[in-house]
Formats: C-alpha cells, sequence, structure tokens
C-alpha cells in the first residue's frame, strides 16, 4: 500500500524539523556538550525536538506526577520538570551514579532539583515497591530493551484512567521492523506486539527519534 502522505526523513528535513523546535536553553546546551564527551553512550540522549514533545505532553495532559524508566544524563527528566507545575513530582531511576551525577547538575542549575526523586537501583524493583493504586498521570520507558515488558507490565496498573504512557525506542534503528530482528530489536518487536494486543490501553507508534510508542489508560 501506498502511502503518500508519508515524508522519508531526509538530512535536510530533519535539520528543518529540529527548527521548529526551537533552540535549547543554556542548561539543555551545557548537559548536550557534557554528554556528548562521554562517547558512544552518548546516543542514549533524546534530541532536543523529542524533549520539546515531552514537555508539551506534560502540559497538554495536565501531569503531576511522572514515573520515568532510565534518567542517563537527565535531558528528558528535565524536559519533564520544567514542564510541571512547582508541586509537581518525576520520579525517575537510573543505576549509574556517574551519569546521574551529570543529570543532578543540570537539574540544580535549572533550578528544579526539588521536583525530581531520582532512585537508584534496578528499575523493576523501584517500580515493584511503589504504592498500587492508579495514582500516575505520566510513564517514559526509556532503559534497558529486554525489561520493557515487564517494566509495562508493572506500570499500567499504577497509571490512572485516561494516563499516558510512553516507550523510547520502538523502532530501534528500524531493526524492529526486520522479517527477524536479533538482540535488542527483537526485545522492542516482542514488546510492540505486546503493546498493539494489550486490551488495557490504546496504542500508537509514532517514527519520531527512534520511535516513540503512545498509549492511553483504559
Amino acid at each position: 500500500m501506498n502511502d503518500f502522505k508519508t515524508v522519508v526523513m531526509t538530512p535536510q528535513i530533519y535539520q528543518y524539523v529540529r527548527k521548529q523546535a526551537g533552540q535549547p536553553s543554556a542548561v539543555q546546551e551545557k548537559l548536550i556538550a557534557r554528554t556528548l564527551e562521554l562517547g558512544d553512550s552518548a546516543e542514549m540522549q533524546i534530541p532536543h525536538e523529542q524533549a520539546v514533545l515531552l514537555s508539551l505532553l506534560v502540559k497538554l495532559t495536565g501531569a503531576q506526577t511522572i514515573l520515568e524508566v532510565g534518567t542517563y544524563t537527565g535531558y528528558s527528566t528535565l524536559a519533564f520538570a520544567q514542564a510541571l507545575p512547582p508541586h509537581g513530582k518525576v520520579i525517575t531511576c537510573d543505576i549509574s551514579t556517574e551519569w546521574t551525577a551529570i543529570a543532578e547538575e543540570a537539574w540544580q542549575a535549572a533550578g528544579v532539583r526539588d521536583r525530581i526523586d531520582l532512585r537508584m537501583g534496578p528499575a523493576a524493583q523501584t517500580l515493584a515497591e511503589l504504592p498500587d493504586e492508579p495514582v500516575i498521570d505520566l510513564v517514559f520507558i526509556d532503559a534497558d530493551k529486554v525489561g520493557y515488558v515487564h517494566y509495562w507490565d508493572l506500570l499500567v496498573p499504577r497509571v490512572r484512567q485516561g494516563g499516558l504512557l510512553l516507550a523510547d525506542n520502538t523502532l530501534y534503528y528500524g531493526e524492529a521492523a526486520l522479517e527477524q530482528p536479533e538482540g535488542n530489536a527483537a526485545a522492542i518487536d516482542a514488546f510492540n506486539q505486546f503493546v498493539l494486543r494489550d486490551p488495557r490501553v490504546e496504542s500508537v507508534l509514532v517514527p519520531i527519534a527512534d520511535g516513540l510508542t503512545f498509549a492511553r489508560k483504559l
């Protein structure tokens, strides 16, 4: 089936899209530069246009309680925290003290450290220890790909009705769409099929950055 509404993302078009997201703030620019110094792992930082989208989603949904799985150097956490009302809270989970130390510097510089609850340790354990009540407004999963299904199952019951769940890297460099994906791509493909069949949500996969799945809790 031909879909003439789909635009192939060339470098020129991508640069045009990036411009529409506006310029990063001074704090964001510094965080981007600091993250790039880490080398290959810097690819785990979400692009600025995705951060702008996350901020907009917080404001559109009126989210006040956000749960993030995977902090890295905190660019997405920063986007969430800056969009929250002063009494809002981002609970973010990670296992790296090196990466989260960089994140904390940026959050402090942006004046939003008090809106962020950083929890160190395996994410599955952190999520299992959360209250069972469905009080989370927005979820963002961006961590180890083989853990996505488990994180999803732990989080869906804790999200309020009408709440939003987001999962990053759900195209996985396009490899999830291969006939026989392998490794992380296979884990992401399995997650995508799981979400598609999950009767607790309605969902769509959007081709922004490395693929972003949106799901609404029914």
